[in-house]
């Protein structure tokens, strides 16, 4: 895998400690989209499951996960879609 998708794993590894991470790059299926760069790698699909989401509302877990990759947002990245849950919710 690419670099972003390294980026992706190892910062939501660090902030979140998950049980359970899924990332994909899901580029191929945007192509000849506004945002789509060569090589892929600017939309991404994220699964995570981790501890820190028990509590916190969908609105809030969403914003975590796109404050702890507000660099690659910024730039690279174009598209993630995020499933935040807490351990024992289901998809």
């Amino acid at each position: 895998m690419g670099a972003i998708y390294e980026a992706i794993r190892q910062k939501l590894t660090a902030k979140f400690q998950p049980a359970r991470l899924e990332v994909v790059d899901d580029s191929g299926r945007h192509a000849g989209h506004a945002g789509t760069r060569e090589g892929g790698e600017s939309h991404f699909n994220v699964l995570i499951e981790s501890a820190a989401f028990a509590g916190v509302s969908r609105v809030q877990r969403q914003r975590a996960v796109y404050a702890a990759l507000a660099e690659e947002l910024a730039g690279p990245l174009h598209a993630l879609s995020v499933k935040a849950l807490a351990p024992g919710e289901s998809e």
